[in-house]
C-alpha cells in the first residue's frame, strides 16, 4: 500500500489510482468528507492508514438504494459507521422540534442524512454485508451505549447496540480501540469485547453464565423506563466509571441482550495526540464536491490543542466522551501545524481559533492523572491541587505570533472564566489585547444561585469580579471590546422567576444576549437525566423542571427586548407576580401594550 493519499479514497477509481483492489477498512459517514482535523471521519482514517491499513470513505450515502452502500466493496476487516460529527437528531431539529431547512455539514448545506443515521446506515449494511463485522462510532453511538432518555421520541430508547446490528461500539476518541480493532481482526481474532473504549454486546443466557464479580450492573432496560428512580440511579452508575484508571466494566441488561460497557481507553500522551494532529490533512472538502461544505470555513484555519474537560456542567457530555484528563498537544507541534497552515494559499493571515473544548484549559495539569486518574470524591475545577497556570498557553500564544504569515492569532473556543483569577491580570491583559477581536465568548450560563448549583457553574459572583475586571481592561481603548455570555433558559432547576432575575441582570448590565440556547436535552448528560425524572440522580432529591409553554415563556424572557415575545414576556412576568416590570419606566422589560417607543 502506499503512504498517506491526499484525501482518502471514496470511489472505485480512486482506489485503483492507489493500488488498491480491497479496502482494509470503509468509513461511513453522516458527514460530507472533509479533510480536516475537526472532523471524526478524517481522523479515523487518516490514523487508520497511519497504522498501515486501506481505508476508504462512503460519505451520506443514500440509503434508500443499494448503490452507494455498495460502491467500495466488501472490507476485508471491518465497516465503521457514524451519524458524523453531531447527533443527527440535534442536527436535524430544533430545541422546539421544528425541523432545520439546512445542514452545515453537507454540500451546500443540503439535507442528505436520514434520521437516526447510525441505525439506518447500520441496518443497510448489514442486510448487504451480513458476514463483516460493523463497529459504531461517533457521538450519537458513544452517548447512547446505555438505556437514555431520547427527547425527540420523549421516551427512553434502547442502548444503540440493542437495535442496531453491530459487533461493537466505540465509545470517547476513537484512535486508540480502531487501531486495536485493525491489528486484532487482521490477527484473526473475531471475539473482540475486552477493548477499553468499547462496547458490546452478550446474549442473556451468555450473560447468566459469566462471573459478575467485578461489573457494575445497572438496573435493566425494564426498569429505567418504567421507573424514573430507577433510571437516575443507573445514570449516577455508569457516570461514575467513565474514568480509565479506575473505571469499571459496567453492564446493563436489556429485553434479547446485555450491553457491556469496558472501561475508557486510557487517554493519548501529549507525543501520541502531536502525531494524531500531524498527519497530513489537506484541511479542504473532497474535490469530488461541487458545493462547499459550509461547516469547513469557520474551522478551516483553526488548530486543536487539547482534549478533554474538567468544568463538569451538569448540560454537558463531555465527561462521558471525552474525559476530565486534559490531554494537551505540545507547543512544538502546534508550532508546525500553524507553519504549514501559512503555506496554504487560502491563508489570509488569521488562526481561527486555539483551543479545545474549554481554551485556557491548555497545559493545565494535575499530578493525579498520569497514574491514578481523577478523584471520585470531589470536581477538579474546584480542587486545590490543580495547577491551573496558563503559562503554557501564554508561551504557545505567543510562538505562533512570531511565526511569518501570521497576523493574528485568535481564541474563538471560549474561555473558562471561573479559571482566571485575580492572579492572572497579565493573562486576561494578553488575551484581550492580541487574540480577542471584538467580543470575548463566556458562558455563565445563568446569574440565580439555585439554577447555577444546578447546572454545576460557578455562581454569579464569581463572573460578577471577572466581568468588572474586562471592564477595567476597556478604559482607554479607541475600540473597546464586548463580553459575548452563553446563556441557557428552560434548565432543569429554572423556575420563572430565576428567568427573570436573569432578564434583569441583562438590562443592568447591558450584556448582548444572542447567544441563548433554549435547553434541549441530550443523551447521557446530567441534565437530561434530571429532565427526564425530575431527581438528582446522585442524591435522588426532587428537582423542579419547566415544560411545554413555560419553557417558551423562559426563552422569550431572555429575548425581551424582541416586539415579538411582548405577549410571552408579559404572561410570566404576571405569573410571577412583577407586573413592575411591565410599563414604561426606565426599569421596564416591556411596554404595557403595543410596541416599545424608542428611548
Amino acid at each position: 500500500m502506499s503512504g498517506q493519499p491526499e484525501f482518502l479514497p471514496m470511489t472505485g477509481e480512486e482506489a485503483d489510482r492507489l493500488g488498491i483492489d480491497r479496502f482494509d477498512v470503509i468509513l461511513i459517514s453522516g458527514d460530507a468528507y472533509v479533510d480536516h482535523p475537526s472532523f471524526g471521519t478524517a481522523i479515523v482514517g487518516r490514523v487508520l492508514w497511519n497504522a498501515g491499513y486501506s481505508v476508504g470513505v462512503i460519505a451520506q450515502p443514500d440509503w434508500r438504494s443499494d448503490a452507494d452502500l455498495r460502491r467500495l466493496g466488501e472490507p476485508r476487516l471491518f465497516f465503521s459507521i457514524s451519524a458524523g460529527n453531531v447527533d443527527s437528531l440535534v442536527n436535524a431539529f430544533t430545541p422546539n422540534l421544528k425541523r432545520r431547512s439546512s445542514d452545515v455539514y453537507s454540500p451546500g448545506g443540503r439535507l442528505l442524512r436520514p434520521d437516526r443515521a447510525t441505525l439506518v446506515y447500520t441496518d443497510r449494511v448489514h442486510a448487504l454485508f451480513p458476514e463483516t463485522p460493523i463497529v459504531l462510532g461517533g457521538i450519537e453511538a458513544s452517548l447512547r451505549r446505555f438505556a437514555h432518555y431520547d427527547y425527540w421520541s420523549d421516551s427512553v430508547r434502547q442502548s444503540i447496540l440493542a437495535d442496531a446490528p453491530a459487533d461493537l461500539l466505540v465509545f470517547g476518541m476513537g484512535e486508540r480501540q480502531v487501531v486495536t480493532i485493525a491489528d486484532r481482526l487482521a490477527a484473526g481474532e473475531r471475539t473482540l469485547t475486552d477493548i477499553p473504549g468499547t462496547a458490546c454486546r452478550v446474549d442473556r443466557k451468555t450473560w447468566r453464565g459469566m462471573d459478575p464479580t467485578g461489573y457494575v450492573v445497572l438496573p435493566d432496560y425494564a426498569e429505567v423506563k418504567s421507573d424514573r428512580y430507577a433510571y437516575a440511579r443507573a445514570f449516577a452508575l455508569h457516570y461514575n466509571e467513565q474514568d480509565p484508571f479506575r473505571g469499571r466494566p459496567a453492564a446493563q441488561p436489556h429485553p434479547k441482550t446485555v450491553v457491556i460497557q469496558n472501561p475508557p481507553a486510557i487517554p493519548l500522551s501529549g507525543p501520541e495526540l502531536d502525531r494524531v494532529y500531524e498527519l497530513p490533512y489537506t484541511r479542504r472538502a473532497h474535490p469530488s464536491y461541487a458545493e462547499p461544505v459550509p461547516a469547513l470555513e469557520p474551522v478551516r484555519f483553526s488548530v486543536v490543542s487539547h482534549r478533554g474537560c474538567f468544568g463538569a456542567c451538569s448540560f454537558c457530555a463531555l465527561t462521558h466522551h471525552q474525559g476530565r484528563i486534559i490531554q494537551s498537544r505540545s507547543a512544538d507541534s502546534i508550532v508546525r501545524e500553524v507553519e504549514r497552515m501559512a503555506k496554504m494559499p487560502e491563508f489570509t493571515g488569521i488562526v481561527q481559533d486555539i483551543g479545545g473544548p474549554t481554551a485556557n484549559m491548555y497545559g493545565i495539569h494535575c499530578g493525579r492523572w498520569e497514574t491514578a486518574g481523577t478523584c471520585p470524591d470531589r470536581r477538579c475545577i474546584d480542587c486545590p491541587a490543580l495547577d491551573r497556570s496558563h503559562a503554557d498557553q501564554l508561551g504557545l500564544l505567543r510562538r505562533l505570533l512570531d511565526i511569518p504569515g501570521v497576523r493574528r492569532v485568535f481564541i474563538a473556543s471560549g474561555i473558562r472564566y471561573d479559571l482566571i483569577g485575580p492572579e492572572d491580570e497579565e493573562y486576561l491583559s494578553r488575551i484581550c489585547a492580541d487574540h480577542v477581536s471584538g467580543h470575548l465568548k463566556v458562558a455563565p450560563e445563568h446569574v440565580s444561585a439555585r439554577v447555577t448549583a444546578c447546572m454545576g457553574k460557578p455562581p454569579r459572583a464569581v463572573f460578577d469580579a471577572f466581568r468588572e475586571r474586562f471592564e477595567v481592561l476597556q478604559a482607554g481603548k479607541k475600540k473597546r471590546q464586548y463580553l459575548v455570555p452563553y446563556l441557557i433558559s428552560g434548565h432543569p432547576g429554572c423556575r420563572m422567576e430565576d428567568m427573570v432575575e436573569l432578564a434583569e441582570y441583562v438590562r443592568d448590565t447591558g450584556l448582548y444576549t444572542e447567544q441563548v440556547q433554549d435547553f434541549t436535552p441530550t443523551p447521557m448528560s446530567i441534565s437530561t437525566t434530571i429532565y427526564h425524572t425530575g431527581l438528582d440522580p446522585f442524591t435522588l432529591e426532587e428537582v423542579y423542571v419547566p415544560k411545554g409553554r413555560e419553557k417558551q415563556i423562559q426563552r422569550a424572557l431572555m429575548h425581551y427586548r424582541d416586539p415579538a415575545n411582548y405577549a410571552l414576556v408579559r404572561e410570566g412576568l404576571r405569573a410571577t407576580g412583577r407586573e413592575d416590570l411591565i410599563g414604561s419606566a426606565w426599569k421596564c422589560l416591556v411596554p404595557a401594550r403595543g410596541k416599545r417607543r424608542s428611548p
